[in-house]
């Protein structure tokens, strides 16, 4: 049992340290010598970048924060798949899958390293999801789409994507670890959103290729 917690524990810090891994800052220092959380929305994510650095930055950043995601629970799965795994119950890994995803989604809006801001944790969620269960990311990633081809909004398609994989791991019949994931994680990206869904409401949220207003 020991061995147990010991390494829950510490796959549990090791995703939350990967989720806060600040990949938009550092992009923003690193190629312009800025700190992005001054500059448009102030996040750290992908569409802040792409708004405030540009495109090849932004698709760097987004590859990233998936990864991000997606490596804090194949680190379950690994282990395991190794040695290790023998000295964990099975049964626990459904739930040691959903506490390293909420750390690693947690990590990147709340990092450590930027005095605990960051982005809105989406494209590490998909990441998350990615390895959880592909199928609804994927079916995730399509309800994302098609909003964004409709609005060409960002946030709004974030937001529709976060309600999309609480019905998708319900209709999917998910574990119950993975729907409490999904609830915690959609009502949590819905939660970081709300100065987008302020600008939505009042009409000035940007569109894809427009800057955000200094005055919204």
């Amino acid at each position: 049992m020991a061995i147990s917690l010991v390494v829950s524990g510490i796959l549990t810090i090791v995703a939350y340290l990967l989720g806060s891994t600040p990949t938009g800052y550092l992009a923003g220092k690193y190629l312009q010598g800025i700190d992005i959380r001054e500059h448009g929305s102030g996040s750290t994510g992908a569409t802040n970048v792409l708004r405030t650095i540009g495109k090849k930055a932004a698709i760097a950043v987004l590859a990233i924060d998936l990864l991000k995601g997606a490596i804090a629970v194949l680190l379950v799965k690994l282990i395991y798949a190794s040695a290790i795994g023998e000295f964990v119950p099975i049964d626990w890994q459904p739930w040691l899958i959903t506490l390293t995803a909420l750390m690693a989604v947690i990590g990147h809006s709340k990092s450590i390293w930027l005095n605990f801001s960051g982005g809105k944790s989406v494209a590490t969620s998909l990441g998350v999801l990615l390895v959880m269960n592909s199928t609804v990311a994927l079916g995730t990633l399509a309800a994302f789409g098609v909003m964004l081809a409709i609005s060409r909004i960002v946030s709004l398609s974030s937001i529709t994507g976060a309600i999309a994989v609480i019905v998708l791991m319900v209709l999917f019949k998910q574990p119950i670890p993975y729907l409490i994931f999904a609830g915690l994680c959609g009502v949590y990206v819905i939660f970081r959103h709300q100065t987008n869904i302020q600008r939505l409401l009042a009409g000035t949220e940007p569109k894809i290729g427009q800057k955000l207003s200094e005055n919204a």
